[in-house]
């Protein structure tokens, strides 16, 4: 009876420290486990280079001589570092940040767009006509927002040392003049 009890208790400290602990933290929170790149970094680089656009002389300048808050499409942020980056995401933080900034106005991806041109055209024969949406309404980019995010690793022994650089291009769509060229780096001493 008692090397049951004492079986049982040793199987209940083996259970109990194999549990997982789980806490919320706040999302603002910045949390490095693996040196890769993170949220963080994600954030951090979307403010900073959104802020330096949207501030630049060159913005102010274009958006003087259009006479109106420009129109900004965010095309395609290129992953081309070593590491699985999700790019739609970083792209949905530009987004973010140029649509709270009020200084530009956006528009929709390639991919949303064909979503409303088809319930556009679903529209044209099963909505009401005092409500559908019309053909030939839709507001055109002036500028498109698009780049690369590129990495650099140093490793000597067990530590690493990783700079990531995130070009960007903010480029008339009439002209193919650049109006905005930004780079932001973020640099990773990784020791083990």
């Amino acid at each position: 009876m008692l090397m049951r009890f004492f079986y049982l208790l040793i199987l209940i400290v083996i259970i109990s420290s194999c549990a997982r602990s789980v806490s919320r933290v706040d999302p603002g929170q910045q949390i490095d486990l693996s040196g890769r790149w993170n949220d963080s970094d994600s954030r951090q680089v979307a403010d900073k280079m959104t802020a330096d656009l949207l501030g630049s002389p060159k913005f102010k300048e274009y958006a003087d001589a259009v006479g109106k808050k420009p129109v900004i499409i965010v095309g395609q942020i290129k992953n081309r570092t070593s590491e699985h980056i999700d790019a739609n995401n970083y792209v949905k933080k530009f987004e973010l940040a140029i649509f709270n900034s009020g200084l530009a106005d956006l528009i929709e991806s390639d991919t949303f767009r064909d979503k409303l041109r088809e319930e556009r055209a679903q529209q044209q024969d099963f909505s009401d006509p005092a409500t559908m949406a019309h053909w030939g309404k839709e507001v055109g980019a002036n500028l498109m927002l698009f780049g690369e995010m590129t990495s650099e690793t140093d490793v000597y022994n067990k530590n690493r040392v990783v700079n990531y650089v995130t070009t960007l291009f903010l480029t008339d769509m009439e002209t193919n003049k650049r109006v905005w060229y930004g780079q932001q780096e973020i640099k990773k001493y990784i020791k083990n």
